[in-house]
């Protein structure tokens, strides 16, 4: 069998095989309401026999979003609203989970088919947006509102109720965005970070308020049920976060009860230089697994089975993230099961189209 159909337990949680589906914003909510776009979008991916099926970033609070139309979890009504999918994402044999995030400085910008520039309050956007230093995140974004350690502690517990709802919602899996220069990322960095207090110059302080998000969200989301973070390994920028800081961070969280880390890069400041090919972003994986002693996944242009399949057998990383490949082909799961000759039990209802 190939590794990459080798089942994989995290916890309480039976993951079928090592292929997930990343978080992917879809710009189409009405005030951070899940709606029949995602159930589709979402559904097809459990379908098409993904092993977990991870909703977008959800902002924590409505200023947390990146968009207008992004989604959200500040209230049960979103809960409510997001109920259905994770239930049919279960039914098909697939992890529902959720990412939770807060877009911070990069917030109150409009969809990328809308130009994907920051937005005036008149055209929908919304002021003041946050960050740990008040450093905006390019020309024309708005300046960003340092926040207080009051105000740290306020965006800590609206993580934790976010889980609360999610799980009371029906996700099996929470993953926490820290990666491309949102909120939680930009206080590990030091090119967005130049607070003097608690949560600011060394690395103990600019870790500070990741390692209380997931203290916060571990101790009210089930003991059976998986955390992930996902982490920008680096900056890509001198003098910027580095993949040394991501081991030493991942070696704090584990013990604090996080089970993965979902291994991208970048995000953080506009100029970097990014290096993108097949698979650029695995070594930071691998790396982060073989020295941390913690569960990775990789992600970035992950497209062949063959490659996915490598990435497992050579011990990289033990799950592969696809993002754009299942926009391409939600059903990539079942096609790469056959590429790899293994045997992966179809829908019932699309049986019939099994290439016998």
């Amino acid at each position: 069998m190939s590794h990459l159909f080798e089942p994989l337990r995290i916890r309480g949680v039976e993951f079928p095989h090592r292929i997930l589906v990343s978080p992917m914003c879809q710009y189409s909510c009405d005030d951070g309401l899940a709606n029949e776009w995602h159930l589709v979008h979402l559904g097809s991916r459990a379908v098409g026999r993904a092993a977990a099926v991870i909703v977008e970033a959800t902002g924590v609070t409505p200023e947390g979003r990146i968009s207008p139309e992004d989604m959200g979890l500040w209230s049960d009504a979103h809960a409510e609203a997001l109920r259905p999918i994770f239930s049919f994402v279960a039914k098909q044999g697939a992890v529902p989970g959720i990412q939770l995030a807060h877009a911070g400085r990069k917030a109150s910008t409009a969809a990328p088919w809308k130009g994907g520039k920051p937005l005036a309050v008149q055209d929908g956007g919304w002021t003041p947006i946050l960050a740990p230093s008040a450093i905006p995140f390019a020309d024309g974004y708005q300046v960003p509102h340092a926040l207080t350690t009051q105000e740290i502690a306020g965006v800590v517990q609206a993580f934790a109720a976010a889980a609360q709802r999610a799980h009371a919602a029906g996700a099996k899996l929470v993953e926490l965005h820290v990666a491309h220069g949102y909120l939680l990322h930009s206080f590990l960095s030091p090119l967005s970070n130049t607070r003097t207090d608690s949560y600011g110059e060394s690395f103990a302080n600019r870790t500070r308020i990741v390692c209380e998000v997931v203290t916060a969200v571990r101790k009210v989301w089930p003991e059976e049920c998986p955390l992930f973070v996902r982490l920008s390994a680096t900056d890509w920028t001198e003098g910027g976060w580095n993949v040394e800081e991501s081991v030493a961070l991942a070696k704090l969280l584990q013990p604090l009860g996080v089970d993965l880390i979902d291994c991208s890069s970048g995000g953080n400041v506009h100029h970097a230089k990014i290096p993108v090919g097949p698979g650029y972003q695995v070594a930071f994986a691998e790396q982060i697994r073989r020295e941390a002693g913690v569960l990775t996944g990789a992600v970035g242009m992950i497209t062949e089975s063959a490659q996915a399949d490598q990435i497992i057998r050579s011990g990289q990383a033990d799950v592969v993230f696809l993002a754009r490949q299942f926009l391409r082909d939600p059903y990539w799961p079942l096609l790469a099961a056959r590429a790899l000759g293994h045997d992966i039990k179809w829908p019932e209802q699309y049986d019939r189209a099994k290439v016998k």
